[in-house]
């Protein structure tokens, strides 16, 4: 390769050390390409991971939208009954209660229980536990969680709703990414947050310099938390370009790489600098979903945890699957360490991590504002995992303290809707990363 060539594909790339963490671009995108990216995507397309309930119909809490997206690449084709696996339609395997994990009683040691729960506790008593349960259950989320039960959840599936360009672009787009960071991200509306050229709204380089440096001037936590919604913003529009709308005829769609579209959102050049930084975020985002995912392995290595699907033999093999990816992400030599955030005065710090908690939750309301059904799709997926990773990383105490098999329940759960959406999120930006790795390639061979 010719110098002019290399030095045009390193414009859009990043490399070295990241900040706010011991890592470096080099060890993720070799761990993720080399090891995890293979076996992940291989673990996604099973029937566990590949359903997905979800709730498109909800009404935006926020603002008044006038409709939907008539784009046809925006429709989202939800599953009949009869497509999805029976164990997954099974509403009792959907949580991760004891009733549907540990090994069944016999009937009259069951009876003899309820007996005795129905002698020494009143209805009210009961209700007021499962009240405090529901609570305490709740206060655990960073993400608003679709109810299940609803008639307007439909299992969806995500292989057959691939995340991709769509068409969905403008003013309703704009809106929904403004919202987030201006009014979730803990940003004055004095400090202007640099935007890429030719968008609605494009700041100058002065309004750049004065966003870094006042997000330099932030506590690690406010920092991380814009650094995460950053990446996440950085992964969608990696899978935007990567899967762009090339040629569509009568006969035929071709989807593919569109590398000036990549360009345009992560050119140093084209972007005033803000491209690099972008993507900078979004390997800080994977390290924090990676972190989850290690400190979740004992979790998921209980006895009584399945995959249920109904079919006992796949259901094994994707268990092993799964806890073999676990142990690769456990196996990464610098992860993040998340003791570095809310290490403060205790107070302050319980404060800060609600307020952290209730803006992410806010930012989850945001999807149910998305005019496009697949980008709703995949933004309410996205979102949701990365608010149970978040969920996992705060919730260390109660993971280490898991009760042995046969004991009371534990008080960390995860419903079946956070694990799909944790691992599905966590595969959309392993895929970011190696989508990277195919735009230098495709950079490189360039004229």
């Amino acid at each position: 390769l010719d110098t002019k060539t290399i030095l045009a594909s390193v414009k859009t790339m990043v490399t070295g050390d990241l900040d706010d963490c011991a890592c470096d671009v080099e060890t993720i995108d070799a761990f993720n390409n080399n090891k995890l990216f293979p076996q992940l995507q291989t673990l996604l397309e099973s029937d566990y991971f590949r359903f997905y309930k979800v709730n498109l119909n909800k009404a935006c809490p926020f603002w008044a939208t006038s409709s939907h997206c008539g784009l046809r690449d925006c429709a989202v084709k939800p599953c009949s009954p009869n497509e999805v696996p029976e164990g997954v339609r099974a509403s009792h395997h959907n949580k991760y209660s004891a009733a549907s994990n540990e090994p069944q009683q016999p009937d009259c040691e069951q009876e003899d229980q309820l007996g005795a729960v129905n002698v020494s506790l009143s209805n009210e008593t009961r209700e007021a536990l499962l009240n405090w349960n529901r609570h305490d259950d709740e206060a655990e989320r960073f993400c608003v969680v679709d109810d299940e039960e609803s008639p307007d959840s439909q299992y969806v599936d995500l292989l057959l709703n691939p995340e991709r360009f769509t068409g969905y672009r403008g003013a309703d787009a704009w809106q929904i990414w403004n919202s987030i960071y201006e009014e979730n991200c803990f940003k004055p509306l004095a400090v202007k947050r640099p935007l890429l050229p030719n968008v609605l709204h494009s700041s100058s380089g002065n309004d750049a310099k004065i966003f870094h440096s006042w997000l330099e001037g932030q506590c690690v936590e406010k920092r991380a938390f814009y650094r995460l919604i950053s990446g996440l913003h950085a992964s969608i529009n990696i899978h935007l370009s990567a899967r762009y709308l090339l040629d569509d005829t009568w006969f035929q769609k071709k989807w593919g790489h569109n590398v000036p579209e990549f360009q345009k959102r992560f050119d140093a050049e084209l972007t005033a600098g803000e491209g690099p930084k972008r993507l900078r975020n979004l390997y800080f985002l994977y390290l924090i979903e990676l972190r989850a995912l290690a400190k979740a392995l004992p979790f998921f290595q209980r006895s009584s945890f399945r995959l249920y699907t109904g079919r006992a033999q796949e259901d094994r093999k994707h268990k092993e699957m799964m806890l073999d990816i676990l142990q690769l992400a456990r196996s990464f030599p610098l992860h993040f360490d998340e003791t570095s955030l809310f290490a403060g005065d205790e107070k302050e710090a319980a404060k800060l991590k609600e307020d952290i908690r209730l803006a992410f939750l806010n930012i989850s309301r945001i999807m149910d504002c998305v005019g496009c059904f697949k980008c709703r799709l995949w933004g309410k997926l996205q979102t949701q995992g990365l608010g149970t990773a978040l969920k996992i990383l705060f919730s260390g105490r109660q993971i280490e303290a898991l009760p042995p098999p046969g004991a009371q329940p534990p008080a960390f759960q995860l419903s079946r809707q956070e694990i799909v959406s944790l691992f599905n999120a966590f595969g959309r930006i392993s895929t970011s990363i190696r989508e990277l790795q195919n735009f230098r390639e495709l950079l490189a061979e360039e004229p």
